[in-house]
């Protein structure tokens, strides 16, 4: 009998200055470490067609090196700047190419819903983002890059809302509220003491 291959979550923060990815795995029926986390940047001196390239091979690498069976990716918010949704759904399209190539299943989640599965507040800072998954995924510091944090986080989020344990395979999305999922007191409870922490040492 086969033996089962832990889940796998991509997570892309898209973009067309700067796209990142972060992969995930499950090593338990609550607990996931972090396989891979990078990005790329492209300038504006740069040609359209290759700006989109070298975003469609990052995610088209990070695919083909740990086989995922879910992309999650930040979804498109229209109000706040119409440009910067039209360049960010750019990077977006060419994400979406590359795992549709390879019969990855996609989902969607806004900003804020991804902020508040994974940090507990749908308005949490990037560094609150950053300091979340590095403690979730017990990184030994975390990303550099913002961009790295926010693709983590996404997958974080598709892996507390969206998928089963770990010996169903067969994973699919569950629909239920982000705040009915099993880890979300806890990840309130742990943002509470990080932030009682940081006003403790500036006093």
């Amino acid at each position: 009998m086969d033996k089962i291959r832990p889940l796998v979550i991509l997570g892309v923060d898209p973009g067309l200055a700067s796209t990142g990815v972060g992969v995930i795995q499950q090593v338990g029926q609550r607990e996931w470490r972090a396989l891979f986390h990078g990005h790329v940047t492209t300038g504006e001196a740069t040609p359209l067609p290759a700006r989109l390239d070298k975003i469609f091979r990052l995610v088209e690498d990070a695919v083909e090196e740990y086989r995922p069976s879910f992309l999650s990716i930040e979804s498109i918010f229209f109000a706040v700047n119409v440009r910067s949704a039209v360049l960010m759904a750019h990077g977006r399209g060419v994400a979406l190419l590359a795992a549709a190539q390879r019969g990855v299943e996609v989902h969607e989640y806004a900003p804020a819903e991804i902020k508040q599965s994974v940090v507990g507040r749908g308005r949490a800072t990037k560094e609150q983002v950053g300091q979340m998954v590095t403690t979730l995924l017990k990184l030994d510091a975390p990303p550099r890059v913002d961009h790295e944090a926010d693709a983590l986080a996404a997958a974080l989020c598709h892996a507390f809302r969206g998928v089963t344990p770990l010996a169903a395979q067969v994973a699919r999305a569950a629909d239920r509220p982000t705040r009915d999922d099993d880890g979300y007191a806890a990840r309130r409870e742990l943002l509470g003491k990080m932030l009682t922490g940081r006003k403790r040492r500036r006093r």
